[in-house]
């Protein structure tokens, strides 16, 4: 039987070596989530870094859950960031979840962050790149 906090902290890992190949940024796993409630999952040693990054990796499933959302929006607001869930389904490629805001602010416009847009792990780092760019 699979240790789903062994998991999911296999999946921060990878996911933290998929973003430095892809960013340049080094992340680190926030060993305080399973202390303090609304923090992001991983860490980034860029300030700059806009996004407050939920992950989950699960076996079955489609889509990003509600929930995870909302715990994404949580952890956002008290990094002062952008909130984002990152998933994976077994045998299916990761998918990013961002606001629409996120890519408004790209273009200097706004959104009320109530519509979400799914992104290809490719589409979300070239939108970090982008909104670190100014």
């Amino acid at each position: 039987m699979v240790n789903a906090r062994n998991k999911g902290a296999k999946w921060e890992r990878d996911l933290a070596k998929i973003l430095f190949l892809e960013l340049g940024i080094n992340f680190t796993r926030n060993l305080e989530q399973y202390r303090a409630a609304d923090g992001g999952d991983l860490i980034p040693d860029d300030e700059n870094f806009p996004f407050s990054i939920e992950a989950k990796h699960y076996a079955t499933g489609r889509g990003c859950k509600k929930e995870w959302w909302a715990q994404s929006e949580k952890a956002a607001i008290a990094a002062n960031k952008i909130p984002c869930v990152i998933y994976k389904y077994d045998r299916y490629p990761p998918r990013a979840v961002v606001s629409l805001e996120a890519i408004a602010k790209m273009y200097g416009s706004q959104d009320d962050g109530n519509h979400l847009v799914e992104l290809s792990i490719e589409g979300f780092c070239y939108l970090c790149r982008e909104l670190m760019n100014g």
